[in-house]
């Protein structure tokens, strides 16, 4: 990426007028944005490529008609994401997840092993705006945050993991994997920069694999099983 046609990798504050440029392999130029999953007269369900940001995805589906952004996903984490199509259903669904209604599992290939195949870990999340990530820690500062995870597989050094948020952070998945020793393959602002450039890991591999909404007040939807059938 270029701004103002100087190279850069990292986090910028852009200001009215400067320009940026954007390179793509011939594989990226390739890319689907995204792939449906479910539609009806109320929503829309795709699976969200990564490297898609979720602005400019819900820019490019907003042209097929009127919709609503109910929450969003990393640009780099691929997945589920559902959007509502009237002001009804907008309301719902946004009532749904502040209630914690929606039962959301990610997928995450990771490096090492967790000690055990299946645990729910707490830890507190403190934000740092100025270099735009978060911190975790064990010392009460914060956000208290939950995070359960569940081995699906071993590969070599590698791990993949289900992972159900029990709290839902900014970044938490990627941050307190990181801070358990479980740093996820291609995230290069938590995860191990090394170990990713040894594999030419530039996206992470972190997948919204399953949503399902569980409000009453969703009816159409209430029970609906949402499957990603990408593979990490």
């Amino acid at each position: 990426m270029r701004v103002n046609g100087k190279k850069t990798g990292e986090d910028l504050l852009l200001r009215p007028g400067d320009e940026v440029a954007y390179y793509m392999t011939p594989a990226e130029e390739g890319m689907t944005s995204h792939f449906p999953v479910y539609e009806d007269e109320s929503v829309l369900v795709v699976d969200k490529e990564s490297g898609v940001s979720s602005e400019a995805l819900f820019s490019e589906l907003s042209e097929r008609g009127p919709l609503f952004a109910v929450h969003r996903l990393d640009r780099n984490t691929a997945g589920l994401l559902i959007y509502a199509k009237t002001e009804e259903m907008y309301a719902a669904l946004l009532e749904a997840f502040r209630a914690r209604k929606v039962e959301k599992g990610y997928e995450a290939l990771v490096f090492g092993t967790p000690k055990s195949p299946h645990a729910v870990y707490e830890a507190y999340l403190e934000k740092d705006a100025s270099a735009s990530l978060v911190r975790i820690n064990g010392q009460g500062r914060g956000e208290k945050i939950v995070t359960e995870i569940s081995l699906l597989e071993r590969r070599g050094d590698l791990s993949l993991l289900a992972v159900t948020l029990h709290t839902g952070k900014t970044h938490q998945i990627r941050a307190h994997l990181a801070y358990l020793g479980l740093p996820i393959v291609g995230d290069e602002k938590y995860g191990d920069h090394v170990r990713n450039r040894a594999l030419h890991a530039t996206r992470q591999r972190l997948l919204a694999r399953r949503l399902v909404i569980c409000s009453e007040e969703c009816p159409t939807l209430l029970g609906k099983v949402f499957l990603s059938t990408r593979s990490l």
